[in-house]
């Protein structure tokens, strides 16, 4: 009997074969040798439920050293992520703590994959992560001392929990945690969904992902051993959509961002309508510059992150409310030239966007084993001896430096103020910083139309859904545009390193009743390339405080303070400081259509005549923080 070739067959296992070699050869080796690491060094229980005090369990995973004799130090590392397959930083850390000597703990918030109850954004730090701290101490491996570690989502309800001063939290490690804070000295930023007054549109993308809660849930009475073994066949992560966030990011009304793309509800609905100083901010998990701060901390930041201004402010709010003498006299500071938890993956040339930093490299595994082994163990390693108080990156130098408070105690303000002959638009325009402000009262003037934002272009940011890349980029071909104003120093005839808060104050006026001024701090190569340092921007509404909200009155001055931004910046001989003014910095900031409205629930807006003023009268001016080397 002659049997038929089934061609549509043999195509699609020959598919398979390549797909699965293609997999298989993007797998990382470093994977296969960790795991085979941790089945051979560690004692491993999963899916433990740890009781909260409302009976609530959550899912953790427990990683002992095999044969470790005595009690154990602990790292907690707490997450809304899926961790049923384990990320390759995850495996790094536990393999080099089943070396070191310590329990390693992984667990899901509630509400998340195989943790039970109701999610919250952050995860109930005060109640939750309370509990599972005692659940820890109280274990017959450990010694009562717990340190806690992780980035972003998992860095962010640290915060909250350093403020109940639980006695086993001997320590932490937050890197990049600034979506845990809420109002921090002059920042409002409340979780990163704030800047200046202004909705960073990062946390409608992120929630769209993140914020679906719903999902398969097993009998509340299986056993320790059936979820395991549930755990390998499903992992509950849920497949969204793929979304073009390219276009879906411009939908309004803001507040059917998600709903547009058929995102889950959820707390977006809620907070969009929040305002800055709402308090309802202040009802859950976030972190609050009037409580308390009980731990012992090693902050890692970056320069393109989010919020490195609010994370450094918070760094000294930190210090001030300390609860005791260990807990002032233990805060570290770390800034690396990096974007968003990327601190691991700086090289021996760093490129921030299209910027190289040099070698920024650091040891941070070593650093932060000698920061737990100090405060964990007791060790006698002098981590506080040898270690400053901070240490930063300064970019253009490409330079490791440390201070021993932020700002360094050196740097002393310089002020460069804005100049024109009235024509400052664009990189064409004759928009001038100079020391001196200009006796004549002079202005320049420029339209925002919300339908035509200026883009966004590298910067402090994190989870756009690809829209922006974080770092630094030549800006030129926006400064091009003549709705953005471009002032710009001389050519510096000596090296100056700025390093510390950038503060600017702009005198502006326009014929909306509200708007935004945005502004970016610029390095100006001798080629004329203009990389970006920081940025910032300030809704008018907001200028009297973020307690209420004052509209613009046509032909009427205001003066409003932007910022402040941070940096750590050499600008090397024939080098210019320049400064960018527009209204508009999208996506990384929503719009102001302009109306004086809510802006959330609107989908038209109107065009702006904004105009910045400067003279003797009216000195808008950028004050920059310079280290004498």
């Amino acid at each position: 009997m002659t049997r038929s070739f089934d061609f549509k067959g043999a195509l699609c296992v020959v598919l398979a074969l390549v797909l699965a070699a293609a997999a298989a050869a993007d797998e990382d080796p470093r994977r296969a040798e960790l795991e085979k690491e941790i089945a051979a060094s560690a004692e491993v229980e999963q899916k433990i439920l740890v009781p909260m005090r409302d009976g609530v369990g959550l899912a953790t995973d427990v990683y002992r050293p095999k044969g470790a004799e005595g009690p154990l130090p602990t790292i907690f590392w707490r997450t809304p992520y899926n961790f049923s397959r384990l990320s390759l930083s995850r495996l790094e850390w536990i393999s080099r703590a089943m070396e070191k000597g310590y329990a390693f703990v992984i667990q899901n918030e509630r509400g998340k994959y195989f943790s039970e109850g109701e999610w919250k954004i952050l995860g109930f730090p005060r109640t939750d992560g309370y509990d599972a701290l005692t659940w820890i101490a109280e274990q017959p491996w450990s010694n009562g001392k717990v340190g806690t570690i992780g980035c972003s989502s998992s860095a962010e309800w640290q915060l909250a929990l350093a403020a109940t001063d639980h006695p086993a939290h001997a320590a932490m490690v937050p890197m990049a945690s600034g979506a845990g804070m809420g109002r921090i000295g002059r920042f409002y930023e409340q979780g990163n969904w704030y800047r200046g007054g202004v909705f960073q549109m990062l946390f409608g993308v992120w929630l769209y992902g993140v914020q679906n809660t719903q999902r398969p849930t097993f009998p509340a009475d299986i056993s320790q051993e059936d979820r395991v073994r549930l755990g390998k066949y499903f992992d509950l992560a849920p497949e969204l959509p793929d979304v073009e966030w390219e276009k879906a990011i411009r939908h309004l009304p803001l507040e059917d961002l998600l709903a547009n793309v058929d995102g889950p509800k959820g707390m977006y609905a809620e907070f969009i309508r929040r305002a800055p100083d709402d308090p309802a901010w202040y009802e859950g998990g976030l972190y609050h510059d009037d409580e308390p701060w009980g731990v012992p901390s090693l902050w890692l930041n970056s320069w393109y992150d989010v919020a490195i201004s609010p994370n450094l402010e918070l760094f000294n709010i930190a210090r001030e409310n300390a609860t005791d003498a260990e807990a002032a006299d233990h805060q570290y500071l770390m800034i690396a030239p990096v974007p968003h938890c990327s601190f691991f993956r700086a090289e021996e040339d760093t490129l921030v966007g299209e910027r190289s930093v040099g070698d920024a490299r650091w040891d941070y595994y070593g650093l932060i084993f000698d920061f737990f082994d100090f405060l964990l163990e007791g060790e006698a390693n002098g981590f506080a001896r040898e270690t400053p108080k901070v240490r930063y990156y300064t970019m253009g130098a490409n330079e490791w430096r440390t201070a021993s408070a932020w700002p360094p105690e050196e740097a002393e303000t310089k002020t460069l103020y804005l100049a024109s002959d009235g024509a400052a638009n664009s990189l064409y325009g004759d928009g001038r910083l100079v020391s001196e402000p200009s006796e004549s009262s002079d202005r320049d003037t420029f339209p925002y139309d919300p339908t035509t934002p200026v883009p966004s272009l590298g910067g402090g940011v994190c989870c756009t859904g690809g829209t922006v890349e974080p770092g630094a980029f030549d800006q030129r071909h926006l400064e091009a545009r003549h709705d953005v104003l471009v002032y710009t120093s001389e050519p510096l005839e000596e090296g100056i390193e700025v390093t510390g808060f950038v503060d600017v104050t702009l005198y502006v006026s326009s014929d909306a009743k509200d708007t935004d001024f945005t502004v970016k701090l610029i390095d100006v190569h001798p080629d004329g390339t203009a990389y970006n340092l920081d940025e910032t921007i300030q809704r008018a509404r907001y200028r009297e405080g973020y307690d209420r909200q004052v509209m613009m009155e046509p032909g009427e001055v205001y003066e409003i303070a932007l910022g402040p931004m941070a940096t750590s910046n050499y600008f090397p001989k024939g080098h210019r400081i320049r400064l960018e003014v527009s209204s508009s910095n999208f996506p990384r900031f929503a719009r102001n259509l302009n109306t004086g409205g809510n802006n959330y629930d609107e989908a038209e807006g109107v065009v702006a005549l904004n105009t910045i003023h400067h003279s003797a009268e009216h000195p808008s001016r950028i004050r920059l923080p310079v280290v004498e080397r």
